[in-house]
Order: C-alpha cells, then structure tokens, then sequence
C-alpha cells in the first residue's frame, strides 16, 4: 500500500504521486487520470471509458467501411 499526503497547491489542495505509482499507471506530467467511485472508496486510473467506447465504434467503422475507406485513401 503507498499513502500519500493531500497538501496546499496554490488556492486548491492535491497530492503528489510517487515515481513507482506514475510508472506503474505508465503516466507522466501533464496527462489525465480518471476517478471512479468503487464500492471500497475510489479507484485512479488513465483509462477513459468514454474514449475506448469511441474507439470501439470507429474500428467498427473502419470494418464496415474498408472499401470506402480505402477509395478515400487514393
């Protein structure tokens, strides 16, 4: 288990990561983490549920749609 401790940043408050949490979420300065509520507190993660959905959908597309694509492409 890593405890960190929330401190005074400017007008706000936050916490800063350890270098093992940051490689290990394979995340860096200036990227986006995700809070979601789960049933044992909150889990920080740099998946987005919303991206992936959209991803998901424009692979379908690309399946669906590969000879226009293609023709697009020339």
């Amino acid at each position: 288990m890593t405890t960190v401790k929330i401190t005074k940043i400017g007008n706000s408050v936050g916490i800063v990561l350890p270098k093992e949490v940051l490689e290990r979420l394979r995340v860096g300065q200036g990227d986006q983490l995700h809070i979601t509520e789960a049933p044992d507190g909150v889990t920080l993660t740099p998946y987005d549920a919303e991206l992936q959905r959209q991803m998901e959908t424009a692979e379908q597309v690309m399946r669906e749609r590969r000879n226009v694509l293609r023709k697009l492409a020339e």
